[in-house]
């Protein structure tokens, strides 16, 4: 383990679960598949959550091992989380997520604190914090980084589990937010600003949260970064969905990336919105994109 603490980590933190699609199950949770497409830019990733003492959990850890995923997923008296996965007609997925499961109590390891105290940056969302035990982690996780370290908070709102408070919570936490536009509508009637068209709610919070960038996915409308008096625009190509699930993270993932590669706003969006696409062509959330030209 030594060597674990001296790496900065570009961290995934919060649920690993399985998604069970028709054609069958897909190892995922946004953390991993962050930690996976970052990793895929040659950045020590690694994807924090926790795993159940149960067939999910043995295939689970075969399967980041197999895919040379660092990870620390304490074995905790919880079944592994899974996902019943419908798509619709477009490749569009519909999620049940089952309650009560190992990511839902993620411990805070003093193990997990190391890796915390070195992050070069970490990506959290909503879902792992329905949850106290789980939602504390994020939170002692978030204060014990270090001051360089980018924190981004990628939304991903599900069925009815995110409360006002901890978005609240999270956003004045975050440098960074990603969402997408269905998940604005939502956010602006839970904050009272919906007679602002899209621009102007996200220049609203981007002041208001005092974030350095907010990312906007708005699916084949295309995409938007905002940050202080900047604003880019990419359209989404058009490509042959297999699904879209993992699509998003990917996106965040790619993007992380390039801003740590030193980057500017647009060359990151540009790469972000090309490998999105690619995993969309691709059935579940982890392809290889290594060897794909991205910045080109």
């Amino acid at each position: 383990m030594a060597n674990k603490e001296q790496k900065r980590y570009v961290v995934g933190l919060g649920e690993a679960l399985f998604d069970c699609l028709p054609e069958g199950s897909k190892l995922g949770g946004a953390p991993a598949n962050f930690a996976y497409h970052v990793s895929q830019f040659g950045f020590d990733a690694m994807a924090i959550s926790a795993l159940g003492n149960d067939m999910w959990g043995d295939q689970a850890r075969t399967e980041f091992d197999e895919k040379k995923l660092n990870y620390i997923m304490p074995t905790v008296d919880y079944p592994t989380g899974t996902v019943q996965v419908e798509l619709d007609d477009e490749g569009v997925p519909t999620y049940d997520i089952k309650t009560d499961v190992a990511w839902d109590n993620i411990p805070f390891t003093p193990e997990v604190e190391a890796v915390a105290k070195n992050a070069r940056a970490v990506c959290f969302g909503s879902l792992a914090q329905r949850n106290a035990v789980s939602q504390e982690t994020i939170r002692k996780f978030l204060e014990a980084t270090p001051k360089d370290c980018l924190k981004i908070f990628d939304i991903n709102l599900r069925q009815n589990f995110y409360t006002k408070e901890i978005i609240r919570e999270s956003l004045n936490a975050c440098d960074i937010l990603k969402i997408n536009d269905e998940e604005l509508v939502t956010i602006g009637r839970l904050f009272g600003y919906p007679g602002l068209d899209i621009e102007n709610k996200c220049w609203l919070i981007l002041g208001k949260y005092n974030l350095k960038m907010l990312v906007l996915t708005c699916g084949v409308n295309g995409s938007y970064v905002f940050a202080p008096k900047k604003i880019s625009f990419v359209e989404t190509p058009q490509v042959e969905v297999a699904d879209t699930v993992g699509a998003g993270d990917s996106f965040t993932g790619s993007f992380t990336a390039a801003i740590l590669e030193g980057k500017n706003i647009e060359e990151a969006h540009k790469r972000a919105v090309k490998v999105s696409a690619y995993v969309c062509t691709q059935k579940g959330a982890m392809p290889t994109t290594k060897g794909l030209k991205f910045d080109k």
